[in-house]
This record gives structure tokens, sequence and C-alpha cells, in this order.
């Protein structure tokens, strides 16, 4: 089987959350380093228009939102523990509070001038301009409250006080790590690695649990050019779906859109839809057809589109 390509940056925390789990898996992979916000040709062949970060691609099967990739890895690695999917009522609230609510405001709490010198430094002052602006844009157009100021590090800090507590064990819910500690990580490293907080020394057991997590490390990879992306896909067909779709617009066009942030509208032919994936087929002269996963979850379906670039 080829291995798995992640499309992503150094300093995007759900990219890093899909890196770590990578190296937890010990699954390897091909990576390829984007920019921190569009355009990127390659990823808009691939995925139409949607623009957050990371992407996963197995061949012709491209995976849009860390909770499609997740699955992904919980099937390739046999660790089901990485999906949501089966996982207990207490841990699925979990991941959704911290996937949202506390990694905003992880973002708006750490996000200060060291953090905007370590964007100047790793891209340069013309990019790091237009990241804000970006991110501004973007910000306009969400669905999501976030906390700002003072009161997005009350929420960090009672959050990292809540895990204190709920660490008896090495991980969250028991001895080995499941999709909510990769959910929590990727927050607390945004604060604790990119913001350079010194919060974290006063929850000794969320300082031990995070050193366990970043010991699992990014696991074993190789970097490819993103051309390679499309040669991966260009000679490879979408997999067959385990299932026939019984909703009523398969087969028909659309437009799948976040509902939160990053709006951004993919259009395609939905191929496949149930109450946990969608998947959209889409056609481009560089690589033929493509599926597109999403989560159900997050995403809203929207029928009929003007015709999608070629």
């Amino acid at each position: 089987m080829q291995d798995l390509i992640l499309y992503h940056y150094s300093m995007s925390p759900f990219a890093e959350k899909m890196r770590t789990m990578l190296g937890y898996t010990g699954i390897p992979w091909q990576s390829v380093t984007v920019r921190e916000m569009p355009p990127r040709k390659v990823l808009t062949i691939l995925a139409g228009g949607y623009r957050k970060i990371p992407v996963a691609q197995l061949g012709a099967d491209v995976f849009c939102d860390t909770r499609v990739i997740s699955d992904e890895l919980a099937r390739i690695s046999g660790k089901p523990e990485l999906s949501l999917t089966g996982q207990p009522q207490e841990v699925i609230d979990f991941v959704r509070k911290t996937d949202l609510e506390i990694f905003f405001a992880c973002v708006m709490s750490a996000s200060d001038k060291r953090m905007l010198k370590k964007l100047i430094k790793e891209t340069s002052l013309w990019n790091a301009l237009l990241f804000l602006r970006d991110r501004i844009a973007m910000g306009k157009s969400s669905r999501v409250r976030t906390a700002r100021g003072p009161k997005a590090k009350a929420l960090v800090l009672e959050h990292m006080s809540s895990m204190e507590q709920m660490l008896t064990n090495d991980f969250l819910f028991g001895d080995q790590p499941c999709i909510a500690d990769f959910s929590a990580y990727h927050g607390i490293w945004f604060v604790t690695d990119l913001g350079e907080k010194s919060w974290i020394e006063d929850y000794p057991k969320v300082k031990d649990w995070f050193a366990r997590m970043k010991a699992f490390g990014h696991g074993s990879y190789k970097t490819i050019k993103d051309k390679q992306g499309l040669e991966a896909a260009k000679s490879a067909t979408p997999r067959a779906l385990d299932t026939a779709s019984k909703d009523e617009l398969t087969g028909k066009p659309v437009t799948v859109a976040p509902d939160d942030y990053g709006r951004d509208p993919v259009m395609g032919t939905l191929a496949f839809a149930d109450d946990k994936r969608i998947i959209v087929s889409r056609t481009h002269k560089s690589v033929g057809e493509v599926h597109v996963h999403f989560p159900r979850q997050g995403f809203a379906i929207t029928a009929g589109h003007n015709k999608q670039p070629d």
C-alpha cells in the first residue's frame, strides 16, 4: 500500500496533532509542506476549495479534517482508539469541546508578539502580514464564538486544571492514549512549545503527560514535492465504497463546506453520504477522478453548484 501523504506546515496545531498520531502509530508517511494560507495550487486540484490544514491523501482518495484523517490512521494501524467512532460519550464530549472551544482559547491566549516573531522567522515579514490578513478575514466569516484576552487564558488554565484531576493514569482515559489525548495535545503544544508560556509548570501531571505525548515524535517519513501527490492521484483510482449511499443527493452536483470556520466550499458530485462521512467525487485534467472525504459532523451539503474548474 502506498504511504499516506500529509499536507501540512510546521506551525499548524492540527497538523501537529496528526504528526504526533503518526508517530504513535509508527506508520511511514510522506510529508508535503504547504503555505500557511491559500492559494495552494496542488491542494486546489486535489481538494477543491477546502482551505484547512492538514489534508491527507492515499492515492486518489483525499481526506479533509483531522476527524476523517484520524479514522484512516485507526483503520491502517489497527488502533481503534484513534477514532472517535465507538468511543464512550465522555470521550466524545471531551474531544468536541477540546477541538473547538479549548483549541481557540489556546490560540487566542498564546498569540502574541513572540508568536509573530516566530512566524516571521519561519517565513518572512511579508508572508506573516498576509497570514494575519487571511486569518482576520477567516475570523469574520467564522460561526465559532471565541474567548479572547484574559478570558481565553482563564479557560486554558481551567482546562489544564481539569486535566490534572483526570490524569490518574498515564493518559486521560486510561493506560494508553486515545483520540482525546491527541485532541488535548495540539492546543497545549501551541501554548507551551510555540507560545512558550510556562503555565504547564503549575500542573505537574499535565506536564508529565505532555512529555509522554511529545515522546511519540513524528515517526518515519520522507519529504516529497507536492506534484508527487498529483502523480499518486493520477496513477490510482478512488477506492471502492464499502456500502451504497442512500442519500437522495447521491450522484448529483453538490457543494460541501464546513459550518464553523474556514467555510470555503468544495464542489463535486456526491458519491456517498451517511451519518459519519461525506464523499465527493471531483475530476480534474491533471489527476482524473478523486474522492474527497469529509466528516458529516461540522459540514453542510447543499444541492447544486457552478461548473468546477478543470
